[in-house]
C-alpha cells in the first residue's frame, strides 16, 4: 500500500484517489460537470462506445480532452483474447498512451472477468509495452498470477459492475490487500454509495473507479461532489489508523483520580 499522499500509477503521481468512467450521463454537460465535481485527474473511455479513428462521436471526444485529464482507455465489451489486444492496440494509436485497463468479459450474466484469458492477454500486453491495469474478480490467485507477469497495479471488483451492491467480500479484498503491500490496488465496480468508497480506503486501498453510481444517480454532479469527500475522509482515515477491536465495553472517561460528590442532608 502506498505511503505517499498521492496516487501512484504506473510513475505516476495524481492529487486525487478516485477515477471516474465517461458513460452513461443523462447529457455530456452533466457529464462534464460531474467529473469536475469529483475532481478526479483520471477519465476511462472506450473506443467500442465511440470511434474517434473513424470521426465518430466527434464531439465526445472534444468534450473528453476539455476537460484536460488524463485518460485511461479501456477494453469494455470484449469478449476474446484478440478482441481486447486489438482495442488495446488501437487505443495506444489514438489516445498515445501505453496505459490499458484491460477487461475481458466471461460471462454475461454477471459481466464477470474472464480470469484465463484475462491472464493471457495481459501476459501479451505487457510485452508488448502496455502498461497494463486488468480489471480482475477479487481472486487471490488470479491476483498473484498478475502480480508475477508484471502488473503493478491490479483493479479487483467490488460487486458485479453496475450493481452498486458495495464490496460483497471485504475478506477477499483484504486478503489481497495484505498480499500484495506495494503493488497500487483500486477497487473497480460495485461501489454504489459513497460509504462503500470509504470502507475501501479504510482497507488500505489506493483508490476506486466508478461510473453508474456518479452518472446514473438522480443528481450526478451532487453525487460526484459525495464521492470526492468520501475518498477524502476513507484516506484520511486509514492514514489515522484505527482504534483496536475489543470485545468488552470501556468508558470513553476514566474515572480514577476523579473526585466524587455526596449528596448530604
Amino acid at each position: 500500500m502506498q505511503d505517499t499522499d498521492k496516487l501512484e500509477i504506473y510513475g505516476k503521481s495524481f492529487d486525487s484517489r478516485l477515477l471516474i468512467g465517461s458513460a452513461l450521463y443523462p447529457s455530456p454537460k452533466i457529464m462534464q460537470d460531474s467529473i469536475r465535481a469529483s475532481a478526479s485527474e483520471i477519465v476511462t473511455v472506450s473506443l467500442r462506445r465511440q470511434s474517434p479513428e473513424e470521426g465518430g462521436g466527434t464531439q465526445f471526444w472534444q468534450q473528453i480532452k476539455d476537460l484536460g485529464l488524463t485518460i485511461l482507455p479501456n477494453t469494455a465489451g470484449c469478449h476474446s483474447i484478440q478482441e481486447a489486444v486489438t482495442l488495446a492496440q488501437m487505443s495506444r494509436e489514438i489516445f498515445d498512451t501505453n496505459w490499458i485497463k484491460l477487461e475481458l468479459v466471461g460471462d454475461e450474466y454477471n459481466l464477470q472477468p474472464d480470469p484465463i484469458d484475462l491472464v493471457k492477454a495481459t501476459e501479451i500486453l505487457l510485452n508488448d509495452g502496455f502498461e497494463v491495469l486488468p480489471y480482475c474478480t477479487d481472486d487471490l490467485v488470479i491476483c498473484r498470477h498478475l502480480v508475477e507477469l508484471g502488473c503493478k497495479v491490479l483493479m479487483p471488483w467490488g460487486a458485479p459492475i453496475g450493481t452498486g451492491k458495495g464490496l460483497l467480500n471485504p475478506y477477499a479484498l483484504s486478503a489481497i490487500r495484505h498480499r500484495f503491500p506495494q503493488i497500487t490496488l483500486i477497487v473497480d465496480a460495485g461501489i454504489g454509495l459513497p460509504s462503500h468508497a470509504v470502507q475501501a480506503f479504510e482497507m488500505g486501498y489506493d483508490g476506486i473507479l466508478l461510473n453508474s453510481a456518479i452518472a446514473q444517480a438522480q443528481s450526478p454532479v451532487t453525487m460526484a461532489a459525495s464521492f470526492k469527500a468520501a475518498c477524502q475522509a476513507g484516506r484520511l482515515a486509514y492514514e489515522a489508523g484505527r482504534m483496536p477491536e475489543k470485545n468488552t465495553a470501556q468508558p470513553s472517561t476514566p474515572t480514577l483520580g476523579m473526585p466524587f460528590w455526596h449528596q448530604t442532608g
